[in-house]
């Protein structure tokens, strides 16, 4: 993937200035499963810790992130499953993980059948990363 557009520091993760028009539109249309998860977590919920929505970092735009906890979260459909898209999600995840990001991943089939089960392991991970 190219280098286009300025760097900009947020929290100390550079992200791309051009991902943030992308992000506005995906925060307005979200999921079922990405406002069902929000409604758990947003407003420091968990532990005190503030989650973004639909955040840019690095040439991504991830689905929450919890800075103090350096932790993301991401949601997947469907179209993750392929291995086109497992291939994609595995780069992705590296290129978090050498910002010192942890990511965590669920179905979104998931989070809507077992929406206080994700929230607790996610409970968990915020918890043990505070420490």
């Amino acid at each position: 993937m190219g280098c286009r557009g300025r760097r900009v520091y947020w929290r100390h993760v550079p992200y791309r200035r051009y991902l943030k028009p992308y992000a506005r539109r995906l925060r307005r249309d979200m999921t079922d499963a990405e406002q069902r998860l929000w409604q758990r977590v947003r407003g420091k919920q968990l532990c005190g810790v503030q989650f973004y929505r639909q955040k840019p970092l690095g040439n991504c735009i991830v689905d929450f992130y919890a800075p103090r906890a350096k932790l993301v979260v991401e949601l997947d459909g469907a179209q993750h499953a392929t291995a086109e898209g497992l291939r994609a999600d595995g780069l992705r995840d590296a290129a978090l993980a050498r910002m010192g990001l942890r990511v965590m991943r669920f179905d979104d089939r998931q989070v809507l059948l077992e929406t206080g089960a994700v929230v607790e392991a996610i409970w968990r991970e915020v918890a043990a990363r505070r420490r």
